[in-house]
């Protein structure tokens, strides 16, 4: 199951979590805009455009939903951090996504990206001790570990685990543009939504 292409379909987009439609089991994608979320997506689906990729950060500025066709949902949240955003949309962004992880009912888990090739932010810390606080379930993928140097990735996933408040193996890590350990990731995301069917 976990290696065929995720089958999902872009179903719509919102503002608030009221705007969204009914589903029975849900997971949510969030992370600094960047990290490589929608690219992560369209590797998960094994198609290109599915969400949209840009170069330029904050390009997700909606809560979009995806249609599992094994059942239940997929939500992208828009990317934080990224400055050039139009401050009347980044000021939103906030309560949408914290009202989002919040008031969702049939969320069950939250993949949280962090840059692999960076490490954690004090943005991505904020989010994670924000998600703790509140007892929402989440998942932590470093993302981007095609850009890590082999000699460097043992301590470097050491590093991050630590600046997250983990242990190594509590992270998933993958690269969208190698396929690095997508297949697990995958099945995860199945197994989250399984119950849905």
């Amino acid at each position: 199951m976990s290696g065929r292409p995720l089958q999902i379909r872009f179903l719509s987009s919102a503002t608030r979590t009221g705007q969204l439609p009914d589903s029975d089991a849900e997971v949510a994608f969030v992370g600094r805009s960047n990290v490589g979320k929608s690219s992560l997506i369209n590797a998960l689906a094994h198609q290109k455009q599915l969400a949209r990729v840009s170069n330029t950060p904050g390009r997700t500025q909606l809560i979009n939903i995806f249609e599992h066709a094994g059942g239940g949902t997929l939500v992208d949240l828009p990317g934080y951090g990224y400055a050039k955003v139009p401050g009347r949309i980044r000021k939103d962004w906030p309560e949408m996504i914290e009202g989002y992880l919040l008031e969702r009912e049939p969320l069950v888990m939250v993949f949280v990206l962090v840059d692999g090739a960076i490490g954690p932010t004090p943005l991505d810390g904020q989010m994670l001790a924000w998600l703790r606080e509140n007892e929402v379930p989440h998942t932590v993928v470093a993302t981007k570990m095609d850009k890590v140097k082999s000699s460097k990735r043992a301590s470097r996933k050491r590093d991050l685990a630590d600046g997250c408040r983990l242990d190594v193996g509590d992270i998933v890590w993958v690269s969208a543009a190698k396929g690095v350990n997508v297949d697990q990731l995958r099945g995860l995301v199945v197994g989250h939504l399984t119950p849905a069917r």
